[in-house]
């Protein structure tokens, strides 16, 4: 998974890695030839007293020095940059692809995953791809090209590189063994942290108005000790591998020296050979200790790819269709067909057998029970889920074989919770149509009676609006996202109980407002008071998923024992206030 997910995003980069690959290769033999030269100093000039020698080659090394300085520079460069623009690349594609996951998807990963794929996990990658660009070609030159190397200096002293090196390996393997289901716990667990962490901070009103802040804290106290106990093991096995690595590399030097002295004594070998025979395992061991360093980032970016891939392979149940429909035949229209939907797993449908169609300039409004299916039905019209049974059109045209773009530009939804982006009032209303003027958008806000609170505030449109709308009230909130949606100019609105927020007066000024100003546009209303609804063409009520009567409120009054006892029991309320 981690190979072709780097094979992928690497690829357009493959000049630059090239780069990376030639700079490396030469810094790896400026590296090589650098003891052999040392070894030349020592045993022909300086035994011999050859100045003239000894600055003639110890010039040549300085060059060959600053040369591998550059060539590593550049090629570190190169790395960086493949790896940076991959990243980027991998973000892209991820965001791209839970845009348009429907909310099954969301759900089914979590908002708090998602969140730590496209950051945490996507960086876990594109460090490997640096790190193992800059390492591909110098640890395995160093390790191979220093055995040969050292080989050719002497072969007596050759039998310590074969202890040395199966040593580190094994040292090395057994550390790494243990680490990579750690690195699998700690993914889980940072999601764990992110997940709490949002819902605080998303509810953090409710939190303190039922006075659970010191269960939370000791919650999320639980899920940040967990991560911390699995990110001190890992710590505790990683700062092994170095010392462990230095110990037999020491130990592997005091060899050189202690049975390379012998040889030296006896005249079998020169000084200046037995330094570079010391700098060959020195550079061997480094190579040998790179490439376990790249083990040991292997499995943790590996688990990263892994839920990095799982994201980028989720099929969308909003699939867009192969030759999709642009044109709609009859635009403002929107009809259900015996539509049903049933949530994955679910023992039992939300909706069942839903039959009714709004014409153009409608008003159907669309009543029940809590937890009836109401929101669950509009949210079909925008394709947010698809019906598992039957088809809802929109202009004619069935929403799954529609364009989604021009699907979603011809509706104008405002959700049950509106959602405020951080920015500005004009920001705000511009979300759907950017190129909305200030008039647009003042009259979007005249009939969403927003245009006084608006004015109101210290700089009107450019007034700042935090993320999530939180430095205005409810009321004033539903009323931006309602003004949102008409600036937007669809031919459907589609309100998800959206003036449940709003006094009666500003309720029925609003109605009013839509009902002159947009008599064109058709408008679908979710709503729980009667007397939003009451002027409404056809009111659907919706009773434990199934369509249990149609019609105006007259006529439901008369016949529909559900409607009436839901209108009686408000209407008691209201005539008793």
């Amino acid at each position: 998974m981690l190979g072709k997910l780097l094979l992928r995003y690497l690829k357009p980069y493959r000049w630059l890695l090239l780069g990376v690959l030639v700079f490396q290769f030469a810094s790896a033999l400026a590296s090589l030839y650098l003891p052999s030269l040392n070894a030349d100093i020592i045993n022909k000039g300086v035994a011999t007293g050859d100045t003239a020698y000894i600055w003639t080659t110890g010039g040549f090394m300085l060059a060959v020095s600053l040369g591998q300085i550059v060539t590593s520079i550049v090629a570190t460069y190169f790395a960086a940059k493949a790896a940076m623009r991959a990243g980027r690349d991998i973000r892209d594609d991820v965001f791209e692809k839970v845009s348009a996951f429907s909310e099954r998807e969301v759900s089914h990963f979590g908002p708090g995953s998602l969140i730590t794929r496209n950051t945490n996990d996507v960086q876990q990658v594109q460090m490997l791809a640096m790190m193992g660009a800059t390492m591909l070609v110098s640890a395995p030159l160093l390790a191979i090209g220093g055995i040969i190397m050292a080989l050719r200096q002497d072969l007596g002293l050759s039998w310590l590189i074969g202890v040395a090196v199966p040593a580190i390996l094994l040292m090395a393997g057994l550390i790494i063994g243990r680490m990579v289901p750690l690195f699998r716990s700690y993914q889980h667990r940072l999601d764990n942290v992110n997940r709490i962490m949002r819902e605080q901070l998303t509810g953090v009103r409710v939190v303190r108005a039922f006075v659970r802040e010191s269960i939370e804290e000791a919650r999320f106290r639980v899920a940040n000790a967990d991560i911390m106990d699995v990110g001190r093991r890992v710590g505790s096995l990683f700062v092994l591998l170095f010392p462990l690595a230095m110990l037999i590399l020491n130990v592997t030097i005091v060899g050189v020296i202690w049975f390379g002295g012998i040889q030296v004594d006896a005249g079998h070998v020169e000084i200046g050979t037995l330094f570079a025979f010391m700098q060959y395992v020195g550079q061997i061991l480094m190579g040998v200790l790179m490439a376990s360093f790249m083990t040991m980032m292997i499995p943790r970016a590996a688990v990263s790819a892994e839920r990095i891939s799982e994201v980028l392979d989720q099929p969308s149940t909003l699939a867009r269709p192969a030759d999709p429909v642009r044109e709609f035949p009859t635009p403002g229209t929107v009809e259900f067909v015996d539509a049903s939907f049933t949530y994955p797993g679910a023992e039992h449908a939300v909706l069942d057998g839903i039959s009714f169609t709004a014409a153009r300039g409608q008003t159907v409004a669309i009543v029940g029970s809590t937890g009836a299916g109401k929101t669950t039905l509009v949210s079909l019209i925008p394709r947010l889920f698809d019906v598992t049974g039957g088809a809802v059109l929109v202009g004619g045209v069935d929403v799954r074989e529609a364009d989604l773009d021009a699907l979603w530009a011809s509706i104008g939804l405002v959700p049950q919770r509106p959602f405020l982006f951080s920015g500005t009032v004009a920001s705000n209303l511009r979300f759907g149509r950017e190129e909305a003027t200030d008039e647009d958008l003042w009259h979007a806000l005249e009939i969403a009676q927003g245009r006084d609170f608006v004015a109101a505030m210290d700089g009107g449109l450019d007034a700042r609006i935090a993320q999530g709308g939180t430095n205005v009230s409810g009321g004033q909130r539903q009323r931006l996202a309602i003004a949102r949606a008409i600036a937007h100019r669809p031919e459907i609105l589609v309100f998800d109980d959206s003036f449940s927020a709003l006094d009666l007066t500003t309720d029925a000024r609003l109605r009013q407002a839509l009902w002159r100003e947009l008599p064109e546009v058709t408008k679908i209303v979710v709503a729980q008071r009667i007397s939003t609804i009451t002027d409404a063409d056809r009111i659907i009520v919706i009773e434990d998923g199934a369509m249990v009567g149609s019609g105006t409120h007259e006529e439901l009054l008369a016949g529909n024992d559900t409607y009436r006892e839901i209108a009686e029991s408000q209407l008691g309320v209201e005539a008793g206030a």
